[in-house]
Formats: C-alpha cells, sequence, structure tokens
C-alpha cells in the first residue's frame, strides 16, 4: 500500500491485487491489535538493529542492503505520514511507535485512505495465480483475467500468519523470474519446551530477562534481553521472540537450552552477599524478592533447597545453587510454534539479487521486491513494518 501511494502520486497507473476482501489484514492483527508501526530512533539506528539481531557478516550486509531504504523514508518521516492522514501516534517507553488510538484498525484506515487519495485501484479478493515475463511486460494471471504490465511489485509478505493469506505465494514467481530464495523459516516466534516446571509457571511475566540461547551459558548463538512470559508450551514474550530465529534456523532444536537470567539489572555477587546476611529470613521470603511468587517456588525446589529454611542455615553448595536457578536457570527447548504463530518470516528472496537504491530486480528489469518477501527479518518492536514501509517507498519512488 505504500509503494502503490508513492508511485501513483508519481503519475503512475497503479493496480493493487489482494488476495483477501480486506487490505491490510495483517495490520489488524499485529501488535496485540495495536499495531506497533515503527520504532523510535533514527535510520542508523533501525539498520543497527537488524545487524546486531542477526550478527557477524550476515547482519552486516542486511543492514547495509536495508540503509537506502531507512534514508529515503526514515522513522519520523513514517511518523509524519501517517498524522497528515489524521493519525496521532505515541512513544511508548520501550520505543515503540502506536497509533494513539491503540487500534490497529486506524493505521489500516489511513493506509487505504493514501491509497484513495494517491488514485490508486485496489481489487480485493483478487489473488495472483500466475506471473511470468513475456516480451518486457508482466503478466499477472488471477481467477478473472490477465493483465500486462510493464513493472510488477510482489509485495505479498512470507509464511507467517497463514490465515492471513500469507503462504508463500511469492517465492514461486521470483523463482520463475530467476532468483534464489534462501529456505524461509518462522520469526519472532514463541517456543516450545517440554520442561514441565517451567510450563506448569504458565501465564508468570517478568518485564526484564536476560535470554542467552546455546548449549552452555558460554557458548551462546544469541543473547536478548526484554519481557518474558512462560506459556503452558513454553515460552513467549520479546526477548524470546526476538532470539528464536536462530532455534527456528536449526528445526531439530535439540541441543538448545534458554539460559535466564531473571535479575539481569543485580549482580550475583551483590545476591550472594544478600543470602550471607539473611540471618533469621526464610529462602521463600528471599526469593519472593528476587522474583514472582511461583517462580521463586520453582527455583527453590530446583536447587533442592526447602522454603522454609533460614538463610543463615544454608551451606555454600546450597547458596550457590539459588543463585544459579535466579541468573542462569536452562530450559530445555523443542522448537517453535511455527508459521502459524511467528510475526515474521526469516529467509526469502536473496538480498544480493535486489538492488537496494530501488529494489528493483538484478535479473529481471522491472520487477522489485518489498517488504517481508526480501530474506530480511528485523527485531520486535516495529522495526520490521519501518523496513516494509521504507522498501515500499523507495520502490514506489523508481517503478
Amino acid at each position: 500500500m505504500m509503494c502503490a501511494a508513492q508511485a501513483a502520486q508519481r503519475g503512475r497507473r497503479v493496480l493493487v491485487l489482494e488476495k483477501s476482501t480486506k487490505a491490510g489484514v495483517k495490520i489488524l492483527m499485529s501488535g496485540g491489535t495495536r499495531c506497533n508501526l515503527t520504532h523510535s530512533a533514527s535510520a542508523s539506528e533501525i539498520a543497527d538493529a537488524y545487524a546486531r539481531l542477526v550478527g557477524g557478516a550476515a547482519g552486516k550486509a542486511k543492514a547495509r542492503f536495508l540503509r537506502p531504504a531507512l534514508a529515503r523514508l526514515t522513522p519520523d518521516a513514517v511518523i509524519a505520514l501517517f498524522e497528515a492522514e489524521g493519525l496521532r501516534t505515541k512513544i511508548e517507553p520501550t520505543g515503540k511507535v502506536f497509533p494513539a488510538s491503540d487500534r490497529a484498525l486506524d493505521v489500516q484506515r489511513a493506509l487505504l485512505q493514501m491509497l484513495d487519495n494517491a488514485g490508486v485501484t485496489l481489487a480485493l479478493g483478487e489473488p495472483a495465480v500466475e506471473v511470468h515475463r513475456q516480451a518486457n511486460r508482466y503478466h499477472v494471471t488471477t481467477p478473472h483475467r490477465t493483465i500486462a504490465a510493464e513493472s510488477l511489485v510482489v509485495a505479498v509478505g512470507g509464511r507467517s500468519y497463514p490465515g492471513c493469506g500469507t503462504v508463500g505465494d511469492g517465492y514461486a514467481w521470483a523463482k520463475a523470474l530467476g532468483h534464489r530464495i534462501i529456505p524461509p523459516r518462522p520469526a519472532l516466534v514463541p517456543l516450545t519446551s517440554t520442561a514441565r516446571w517451567a510450563n506448569e509457571l504458565q501465564g508468570v511475566t517478568l518485564g526484564d530477562v536476560r535470554l542467552r540461547i546455546g548449549a552452555t551459558p558460554q557458548q551462546v548463538a544469541i543473547d536478548r534481553r526484554g519481557s518474558f512470559l512462560f506459556t503452558h508450551f513454553g515460552l513467549s514474550g520479546p526477548a524470546v521472540m526476538d532470539a528464536s530465529r536462530v532455534v527456528t534456523e536449526r528445526p531439530d532444536a535439540g541441543d538448545w537450552q534458554a539460559w535466564c537470567d531473571f535479575l539481569p539489572g543485580i549482580d550475583e555477587t551483590v545476591l550472594l552477599d544478600q543470602l550471607k546476611q539473611g540471618g533469621s529470613r526464610t529462602v521463600a521470603t528471599q526469593l519472593a524478592e528476587w522474583a514472582p511468587r511461583r517462580l521463586a517456588e520453582a527455583i527453590a525446589a530446583l536447587a533442592e533447597t526447602p522454603g522454609d529454611r533460614r538463610l543463615a542455615e544454608l551451606s555454600k553448595s546450597e547458596r550457590r545453587r539459588l543463585i544459579e536457578g535466579i541468573k542462569r536457570t536452562p530450559i530445555p527447548l523443542t522448537g517453535s510454534l511455527g508459521f502459524k504463530k511467528a510475526e515474521v518470516t526469516a529467509g526469502g528472496v536473496d538480498l544480493p539479487e535486489i538492488d537496494p537504491r530501488t529494489m528493483q530486480s538484478r535479473l529481471a528489469p522491472g520487477a522489485y521486491f518489498i517488504g517481508e518477501v526480501l530474506d530480511l527479518d528485523g527485531p520486535i518492536g516495529g522495526y520490521n513494518f519501518q523496513a516494509a514501509f521504507s522498501t515500499g517507498a523507495l520502490a514506489g519512488d523508481h517503478v
């Protein structure tokens, strides 16, 4: 929708084919129906967040690819565009930007208004079923007609939330045009565990947990910090979902452990001193100051230390086990909830085959790929919407 509005404002004749009977259905589901439409950060900080999430040379490459699009449409510019359509926004303490109304519906309506103002033709309930290139034109077949055009924009998302219609159609069209597809996998998705004690903590939420996923606390593949939620199937919350991409990269997930620091803001030497100096206070009383009651009871049980034991009576090994429980509790992981519950898709159209200055295919002139169909997934917090808006606006300038 962002791309279509920008292209039509340049005088281009634009048709949007929408599989669903409503446009922007995924918007309505996002952010708990509130729609976290961007993040309060500079364009450079958004790109850096992508680099940190992926890590290494691959992360730097993704950030480098995204920078021209972010320069074209910064987070501030996204906010200004929506506010020009009458959508007031607010910034929460986490940096997430939401509509002031807390209604995703208002974000969808603003985008539809942009389309209407620009003169875009929107065909609802008309999916593309086949795309091919012939004689320098693109032929798109729908259940009702075949359309020929000099330019084609593929903006159909990945495979996350397939109930919205995003089932990976774009990958087949990209492959038909010669593109390589990095195997799609769920990202920003809750993780599963069969650890009974963790499953029994369903509903326990912590606002700040440091989560490291790896075989040991020293050998970690990803290190994230944020809100954390125990569920009946395993783990969820922003910290977990940010870290999930490394687990889905290895579908077996047999040796993954989630190492949890439930008090990341306090050094363990300070906690150890509190245990040593606690005197007649009980283990249960002390742990209840450090963690929610149900989690405190679970930590005491895992440490094999009775809750009614006085702190002065603890042995050195018992104190150490309690500290380990607070700072390095391991939770074995078995996988994820898959695309059905994933907020975004990792993998997609290989980035080196797309010109980051225009979003045009380097292999099929006149074809553009934007948003989640690309091998471009970011952290939780509005980053993925920002990438979609920015890549869309940039393509809209050139299509």
